[in-house]
């Protein structure tokens, strides 16, 4: 979106020629003889630059910019001033001018001035979205073997080139964060802004502060106009966690940026316009939200342009073990430990857990394990005793093993905790290695141990 530039100028001819010029250089220009004319256009609509001239008919440069500051404190300001003295533009500079120019000037002059003024405004607002947001790793993957995830992450491909606004559906903990992340750093928009925000966590008044931001004096304790995460992500993505969470009221804010590209903030009387790609996520029934009144429907179609389910990880086993290496690699650095893996048991025991808290719990489960651990290998004991419980009491009536099956399956996990020792592992059992060879159906010569 082109920088807008405003321009108060009472000379005919030298305000044609400074609107031709900037308009050449790709801005979007308006211009004005007028100082009272100016103020009443920052009003009404959303500038980046002002340039006015000091001498002027009714409101002069000094008296509006001091109204456009005001008004609009983000608003950049630069003076024209004539007459061979700089005291009036020195004037200008301490009540917050951007810079001056003086009579008579060359017009490349001027286009240089603001092509500077405007690099400066887009540097800062990056530098905003990165301090908002510093440590996203643009980095970032999903770990998946399931069919079902590796659909997922194809569809995220072919989506790369589109600019639709999206909505991830799909329990707590299945990862709709990271997968919007991928979205927005695979697409065309990756080196812009990638901003979310979790709409649960904060009350209707503090939710429309920081999506829309607000201008100084709306609320008590507001000292100074602040930018909203939709206008910080101007050219870039938001994320919406937990949208459905979001009341109606702001419900139909948020739509009306989705529609028209615009907003106002909290206290604002100028619409502000905006590009932003929106991501949306919930892990509530959006029918069921729609039809009690919960989510709107309309705001629904225009964030539904791509749904994408993500199924829950008790319904993906096959991701279990990927996954858990993965967040042992990942936290093992800062546990100085050398640990090597996860014992059978172990694994088993997690493939059998409904995990309710899907991949973020079972990340926790596997980082206080690496805490607990004292061998090379994550062994039972080291697992909540409820995930435990849970493995013994499960019992498939499909499928029910002998006792001489759960006898040799309970032998190997024991040899298998002592490393493939056969010896140790039977006097842990307490029984002699000729019975543990028997369990196993094996020969003396298998015996290593």
């Amino acid at each position: 979106m082109p920088f807008k530039i405003l321009i108060a100028e009472d000379e005919e001819i030298t305000l044609k020629h400074l609107i031709h010029s900037l308009m050449q250089e790709g801005y979007d220009v308006t211009g004005t003889a007028s100082g009272q004319d100016a103020f009443e256009k920052l009003k009404d609509g959303s500038f980046d630059v002002l340039i006015t001239d000091i001498k002027m008919p009714g409101i002069n440069g000094i008296e509006l910019l001091e109204k456009a500051k005001e008004a609009a404190p983000d608003l950049a300001v630069i003076i024209i001033t004539g007459f061979g003295s700089v005291s009036s533009a020195v004037e200008a500079m301490r009540k917050g001018a951007y810079d001056y120019i003086t009579k008579p000037f060359e017009l490349d002059e001027i286009v240089i001035k603001v092509k500077q003024l405007c690099e400066q405004k887009t540097l800062k607002k990056e530098n905003t979205a990165l301090r908002t947001f510093l440590g996203i790793d643009k980095k970032v993957s999903i770990i998946a073997k399931s069919k079902s995830m590796n659909d997922i992450l194809s569809l995220a491909e072919n989506i790369k080139g589109s600019d639709c606004n999206v909505l991830l559906t799909g329990e707590t903990g299945v990862g709709k964060s990271l997968l919007a992340k991928i979205i927005h750093f695979t697409s065309k928009r990756q080196n812009m802004p990638f901003l979310s925000v979790n709409c649960a966590t904060f009350t209707e008044e503090l939710l429309a502060s920081e999506l829309f931001g607000h201008e100084r004096g709306a609320f008590t304790g507001a000292m100074r106009t602040k930018q909203g995460l939709v206008e910080i992500a101007d050219t870039g993505t938001l994320f919406l966690d937990e949208i459905a969470e979001m009341t109606p009221n702001l419900q139909a804010k948020l739509l009306k940026v989705i529609e028209d590209g615009e907003f106002f903030r909290v206290g604002g009387t100028r619409p502000i316009h905006v590009d932003v790609r929106f991501i949306a996520a919930t892990n509530q029934h959006v029918r069921t939200a729609i039809a009690s009144g919960k989510f709107r429907e309309d705001l629904y179609y225009r964030l539904n342009v791509m749904e994408i389910f993500i199924p829950p990880l008790r319904e993906r086993p096959d991701d279990i073990a990927p996954l858990s290496e993965y967040f042992l690699q990942k936290h093992i650095p800062k546990s100085n430990k050398k640990i090597k893996g996860l014992t059978k048991e172990a694994m088993n025991i997690l493939k059998d857990y409904s995990f309710p808290g899907n991949v973020r719990e079972l990340e926790n489960i596997i980082e206080r394990a690496i805490i607990l651990e004292k061998s090379n290998f994550i062994t039972s004991e080291s697992l909540p005793q409820g995930i435990r419980a849970f493995h013994i009491e499960t019992i498939d009536p499909h499928n029910i093993k002998s006792l001489d099956d759960l006898s040799k399956e309970y032998a190997e996990r024991v040899i298998e905790l002592f490393g493939g020792n056969k010896s140790k592992a039977a006097d842990a059992l307490g029984i002699s290695r000729t019975s543990l060879w028997r369990i196993l159906k094996e020969d003396e010569t298998a015996d290593t141990g």
